[in-house]
């Protein structure tokens, strides 16, 4: 006695329609108005990643423009990726642990300690590397304005606290 092929039975290749081919090769292929809002989200990241490797640039500081566009972008992508998925806001944030704790990684490698003179450099520059980070994700989940603020503070802090630190340090310190 042979089973019917019935929907239960059949291999899942068997009930797909003539778009199937595609879907497999791409996943689930949005609406065009979505497509563009992911375009525009993920330029928001570059863009606002360039502006913090812009200040960096201009500082002479190894990590300048290019480091940070790159950072803002992957962190959206990273972001990105799992809500076109359908990821619910439980693992999502997981995802987002996850950025933060590999980003970190990256922003260590920039710190270096010169043995000789016992001082410690790179810091500032691993902090904006974390900082971009987060904006990336803050774009990837839609706040392009937050994001956008973030990037205003993250520059008031790089030349504006500069000039304070400075003052602060003063000779002998």
């Amino acid at each position: 006695m042979t089973r019917a092929m019935d929907a239960r039975h059949r291999p899942a290749h068997a009930a797909m329609d003539q778009t199937a081919p595609l879907e497999l090769l791409f996943g689930t292929i949005p609406d065009w108005d979505r497509v563009l809002l992911i375009m525009a989200r993920m330029a928001a990241a570059l863009l606002l990643g360039a502006l913090i490797g812009v200040q960096r640039g201009l500082m002479g500081k190894p990590a300048g423009l290019r480091t940070h566009a790159l950072v803002t972008l992957a962190a959206a992508i990273f972001t990105l990726g799992p809500i076109e998925a359908g990821m619910q806001l439980a693992d999502l944030s997981r995802v987002i642990q996850g950025i933060a704790t590999g980003i970190g990684f990256i922003g260590a490698g920039v710190i270096l300690k010169r043995h000789a003179e016992g001082e410690v450099i790179g810091i500032t520059t691993a902090a904006t590397i974390w900082t971009a980070t987060g904006v990336g994700v803050t774009v990837g989940l839609g706040h392009v304005v937050l994001a956008a603020v973030g990037v205003a503070l993250t520059w008031l802090v790089l030349a504006g606290f500069a000039r304070v630190d400075q003052w602060t340090s003063g000779p002998g310190r």
